[in-house]
C-alpha cells in the first residue's frame, strides 16, 4: 500500500494519525479570496519530485497524477515490485479519478489572454484529461496490463479496487496497481461550494468534520492520493510478497432516484451483495469504515441503512472522514489503506468530533474514541453523487 494524504505522507504517519485522532483539516485564505463560502480543507503538502523522475515525466503529471505518483512509488516498494519486475511482467493499472479542473481552467485562462495555443506547450493535455492518473503511472512505472480510469465520483476509488479485484479473480490479470487520486486546488471544488455543501464552521477548522453528529453543517474537501498492490494469492506466495490483507468482498449498486439523492436502499444493496460475495454476514463484521462524509443527508440515510443491517451487532463504526475530511475520488481507495492500517495494528480509529448523535445514528456502535481491539473482517462504504454505491470486504490474510 501507499497513501499521500492531508494525515500523513507515507503509511507511518497515517497510522500514527489514525492512532491519535489527528485532523488534517485546515484554512486556505485564498478560497475566501476566490470566492467560496468555506476556506476549510485538508491540507495536503505537494511532493518534491525534482530527482525522482526526469523533467518531460514531471511536465505531464496533474496535481492529483503527483500524489498517486508518490502513493505508487510507497506501494510498489513495500510490495516488494522492483522495476525490473515491472519491465518483464504484465502489471495493470485501475484508478479511481473524476476531475483534473486545474489544468484545464489554465489552459483556457491562457488562450483568452494570449489567443496563441502554441504558448499551451505539451503537458497540458495530459494533466486535463480524466486518465490523467493512470496514463502517467503506466508510463512511469512501464506497466503493460489493464489500464483505465474509473470515473464514479466518490465512490470511484473503490470500484477501482472492485474491478481489479474482479479482473484477478477472472484469471485475467496477476498483479494490478488499483487505487484514487483527488486534487487539492482550489479551482476543483467551488462547484460544490456552490451547492452549500461545504461546512462553514471555520472557527474551529479541525472540529468542522462532524460525521453522524447531529450539529453537522456539511463535508470539508480533502485530497491527495491512495495505490494498493492487488495481487492473486498464489503469485503472491510464490513470490514471497508480505500479504497485509485480502479483498474477499465487492459489492455494489445504483439509487436511481434523484442525481444527488442518497438511499438507505442502495446503501444496503451495495453492503449486502458484498458480503453475499465474501461469504459472511452481518454477524461476522468485525468493522465498519462508513461513508460518512458529514453532510446533512448523507449521514443519515447511511446511518438509516447500517441501523437496518447491524443493528444489535458487534461491529464497530467510524468514519475517517472526521480527521481526513472527504478525500472524493481518492476516498474508497484510501479508507481500505486506513482500514487494513487498523486491521495490522490491531485498533479502531476514532470518530472523532462525534458529540451528540444524529436520531438515525442514535443506535449505532460509533467508535467515539479510539478502540484497541483484534480486527478479522472489515467492510467500507463509498457512495456517490448519481447514485453509484460501492462496498468492500477485507479480511486478515
Amino acid at each position: 500500500m501507499g497513501i499521500w494524504s492531508c494525515i500523513g505522507k507515507n503509511i507511518e504517519e497515517v497510522k500514527d494519525s489514525l492512532y491519535n485522532g489527528k485532523s488534517g483539516i485546515g484554512i486556505e485564505p485564498e478560497r475566501s479570496e476566490y470566492g467560496y463560502r468555506s476556506p476549510l480543507t485538508g491540507i495536503v503538502e505537494r511532493p518534491k519530485l525534482k530527482g525522482l523522475i526526469d523533467r518531460r515525466q514531471r511536465v505531464c503529471l496533474s496535481e492529483e497524477a503527483e500524489y498517486a505518483f508518490m502513493a505508487s512509488k510507497e506501494a510498489f516498494n513495500q510490495a516488494k515490485v522492483s522495476d525490473e519486475y515491472l519491465l518483464n511482467n504484465e502489471v495493470g493499472v485501475i484508478f479511481g479519478n473524476d476531475s483534473s479542473a486545474k489544468p484545464v481552467i489554465e489552459a483556457t485562462e491562457i488562450m483568452k489572454e494570449k489567443h496563441d495555443s502554441a504558448l499551451l506547450g505539451s503537458g497540458f493535455i495530459f494533466q486535463s484529461m480524466n486518465s490523467t492518473v493512470n496514463m502517467n503511472l503506466s508510463t512511469i512505472f512501464h506497466l503493460k496490463g489493464i489500464n483505465f480510469t474509473v470515473s464514479a465520483a466518490c465512490a470511484s476509488g473503490s470500484h477501482s479496487i472492485g474491478l481489479a479485484y474482479m479482473m484477478i479473480k477472472l484469471g485475467l490479470q496477476d498483479m494490478v496497481l488499483a487505487g484514487g487520486a483527488q486534487e487539492t486546488n482550489y479551482y476543483s471544488m467551488a462547484t460544490f461550494d456552490a451547492l452549500n455543501a461545504f461546512s462553514v464552521r471555520i472557527d474551529e477548522p479541525t472540529k468542522a468534520s462532524r460525521p453522524f453528529d447531529a450539529s453537522r453543517d456539511g463535508l470539508i474537501p480533502s485530497g491527495g492520493a491512495a495505490a494498493l498492490v492487488l495481487e492473486d494469492y498464489d503469485h503472491a506466495v510464490a513470490r514471497g510478497a508480505d500479504i497485509l490483507a485480502e479483498v474477499i468482498g465487492y459489492g455494489f449498486s445504483s439509487n436511481g432516484g434523484g442525481i444527488s439523492q442518497p438511499s438507505d436502499d442502495g446503501s444496503v444493496k451495495a453492503m449486502t451483495r458484498a458480503m453475499e460475495d465474501a461469504g459472511v454476514t452481518p454477524d461476522d463484521i468485525d468493522y465498519i469504515n462508513a461513508h460518512a462524509t458529514s453532510t446533512p443527508q448523507g449521514d443519515e440515510y447511511e446511518a438509516m441503512a447500517l441501523d437496518r443491517l447491524f443493528r444489535g451487532k458487534k461491529a464497530l463504526i467510524s468514519s475517517t472522514k472526521s480527521m481526513t475530511g472527504h478525500e472524493c475520488w481518492m476516498a474508497g481507495a484510501s479508507e481500505i489503506v486506513y482500514s487494513v492500517i487498523m486491521m495490522q495494528n490491531n485498533f479502531v480509529a476514532p470518530n472523532i468530533n462525534l458529540v451528540e448523535p444524529c436520531e438515525a445514528a442514535v443506535r449505532l456502535n460509533i467508535a467515539r474514541d479510539r478502540v484497541d481491539t483484534p480486527l478479522d473482517i472489515i467492510l467500507s462504504n463509498s457512495f456517490g453523487f448519481g447514485g453509484t454505491n460501492s462496498a468492500l470486504v477485507i479480511r486478515k490474510p
